[in-house]
């Protein structure tokens, strides 16, 4: 197993040696000290990975007598066959450096969140003088403001619609405000106050910001108040189009607060986490309290045999409150959780404020809770009942593989007439895609079309990385498979993944499915069109080829933006378009004289003579046949 470098001062890899478990030496190689620890296989692959505060008490409390411990603890035991550990000079490092840990290998034996993603919020830059409303998946500590975070990109787009249609605040993308000599149509339509063209007064701008602010603290009320009373002093100004433009505004929002569902007369950020069980399944649900009201949830399973409730939601809090997520003030939980005194403070660092964590047992956040956890009964019961180990189990007996497949990687190729090919490889865990593992590839060892030359280069540098997973799924037929299982053989004395491929259905042959193929195996097999196998398949192929479609778009897109004006000292983007706007193309520009090159605005004539004497060296260049410089 590959242990990634320590970044932070005083972390330290521990040895691993053949009797790292015997209890005996490992009291006496233990450190008494924070850190992390890591289970490993007979393989080196990690099985469990934990923080401690003293290693040698927490690793050493695993070999107590089997009754002392849990079912699934003993399990893990049994099966590990080495022991790694980091120390770290505190503990808060130990959160960190476990999180990140089990991201990367997903133990099989540690409660993992699989939906890590962060979650999109609003931001607000009150310190500019013309600020927007942009949506953002990290919250920074720069000062702004933040908003959220909302449950889905549906909900935060939903919101910013409203607040576009009723305040008139600027909806251009740039972060700076850049003039325009027109102003956009959303000033047309008197949505905007168009600073970008009109000397808008700042004081002006700024009142229609807080406005917005107290819409997205829920403050709705106080604002609708505000409002009341600048449309009574419009009508009494008898500025009655005003007046009717601030109706509008109240209606608006008033429709907005009837949509939301309160919970709490105290206004306060709260995350409610509910958890339900049955038998070895989990379902936690965390419902998002702003200001008193309910802005979304999300749910998330676990499978968790022999483990405890009090694990999982540990397990969760741990790993869902990760780096740059926005933390509330309270977080209210179902369960009891065994380490609470170190997760709060670890929170109260990462959020930079006091947290509390509480398991209300009466009241008003008792009634919270529940409201939680019934959310959550309800998702557990509506669960299939085909798992995915069961699913990972089938396919296992189905390919007849050595090792349960719970790690499989997809891998693929574009390319446009063997220009710009590129390969890409995605990451499957337990059926479910494990993006930080995703990997782009430009393929630079083939020339022209050969598919199979670029399957194998790609399968050769995946290789070269290590952490490999448990099953390569290849898309293409049997020609791409036999390419990367040579590839495969060629490893002597290294363990290495099994392999299989994908193929589209041939509808000239009248084939109704796509079909796999298996090494040593001259016929496809086929499946119905609903098999949980084909589909699970079908799945990883399909983000594969998304993710080199994009990959490949993404890099001739920037290849055809790209021209000889990028190699000339003083071009930036601006003066490109200059140029290419006055001579519309690159010939044009390469014949033009040095006083044509002057004509152009935003061009001086230092610039100019930098153009004409590239275009001079190219073309003594050419002439001379020693080829183009550029």
């Amino acid at each position: 197993m590959v242990i990634p470098k320590g970044k932070d001062r005083g972390m330290t890899i521990g040895p691993k040696a053949a009797g790292a478990l015997d209890p005996k030496i490992l009291k006496h190689t233990l450190p008494d000290g924070p850190g992390v620890y890591l289970f490993t296989d007979h393989s080196g692959r990690a099985i469990y990975v934990g923080k401690a505060k003293s290693l040698k008490k927490r690793v050493l409390s695993y070999f107590r007598p089997l009754a002392d411990i849990p079912n699934k603890t003993s399990i893990m035991i049994n099966r590990a066959s080495g022991l790694d550990f980091i120390i770290t000079t505190t503990e808060k490092e130990a959160f960190i450096l476990e999180s990140n840990l089990i991201k990367r290998y997903m133990p099989r034996y540690n409660v993992i969140l699989r939906d890590d993603k962060q979650y999109p919020c609003l931001r607000l830059h009150m310190k500019e003088p013309y600020p927007r409303l942009s949506i953002v998946r990290k919250i920074k500590k720069d000062g702004a403001l933040y908003f959220g975070p909302f449950s889905s990109a549906h909900s935060v787009r939903s919101t910013l619609k409203v607040i576009d249609r009723v305040f008139r605040i600027r909806k251009c993308k740039s972060s700076g405000l850049q003039k325009r000599k027109r102003p956009c149509l959303n000033y047309q339509m008197g949505r905007c106050f168009g600073p970008c063209t009109y000397d808008v007064p700042v004081s002006e701008y700024q009142a229609v910001v807080k406005q917005v602010r107290l819409f997205l603290e829920g403050r709705n009320r106080e604002l609708i108040r505000r409002l009341k009373k600048d449309m009574a002093g419009a009508a009494g100004r008898l500025d009655f189009e005003t007046a009717t433009g601030i109706r509008d505004q109240i209606r608006a929002i008033e429709n907005t607060v009837e949509r939301q569902h309160v919970v709490s007369s105290r206004m306060e950020d709260q995350d409610i986490i509910g958890l339900a069980q049955k038998k070895d399944l989990y379902q936690v649900v965390i419902l998002f309290v702003r200001k008193g009201c309910v802005v979304g949830n999300r749910g998330y399973s676990f499978k968790n045999p022999g483990g405890t409730s009090s694990e999982v939601l540990e397990a969760f809090l741990k790993q869902y409150y990760s780096t740059e997520k926005f933390v509330p003030k309270q977080i209210l939980v179902s369960e009891r959780v065994e380490d609470l005194m170190s997760i709060t403070e670890h929170l109260c660092d990462l959020a930079g404020k006091r947290i509390l964590i509480q398991r209300p047992q009466r009241g008003e956040k008792h009634r919270l809770v529940k409201m939680a956890v019934r959310n959550a009964e309800n998702l557990l019961v509506d669960r299939s009942d085909l798992q995915k180990e069961d699913i990972m189990r089938s396919v296992q007996s189905f390919f007849n593989l050595k090792r349960l497949p719970r790690f499989i990687e997809g891998l693929d190729i574009s390319n446009l007439h063997g220009d710009m090919a590129v390969g890409t490889i995605v990451s499957f865990v337990d059926g479910m895609p494990h993006r930080s593992a995703y990997r782009n590839y430009r393929i630079k060892g083939v020339k022209g079309i050969d598919d199979y030359s670029m399957m194998a280069e790609l399968i050769s540098r995946r290789l070269a990385k290590g952490d490999l997973p448990d099953l390569f799924l290849v898309d293409g037929g049997k020609g791409h498979l036999s390419a990367v299982k040579r590839v495969l053989d060629s490893q002597a004395n290294r363990k290495v993944p099994e392999v299989v491929s994908i193929a589209k259905q041939d509808r000239e042959r009248m084939e109704k499915c796509d079909k796999i193929y298996i090494p040593n195996r001259k016929n496809p097999v086929t499946l119905r069109p609903d098999h949980p196998i084909l589909l699970l398949m079908m799945r990883i192929r399909d983000e594969a080829h998304r993710r080199a479609l994009t990959y490949h778009r993404k890099l001739m897109g920037k290849t055809l933006t790209e021209s000889e004006l990028d190699h000339i000292p003083g071009i930036g983007a601006a003066r490109k378009k200059y140029l290419i706007r006055h001579f519309k193309d690159i010939d044009a520009i390469a014949e033009a004289s040095l006083d044509d090159l002057s004509e152009v605005s935003g061009i001086s004539r230092s610039v100019a003579k930098s153009i004409f004497s590239f275009f001079k060296a190219i073309k003594t260049e050419k002439s001379d046949g020693r080829g183009n410089v550029a």
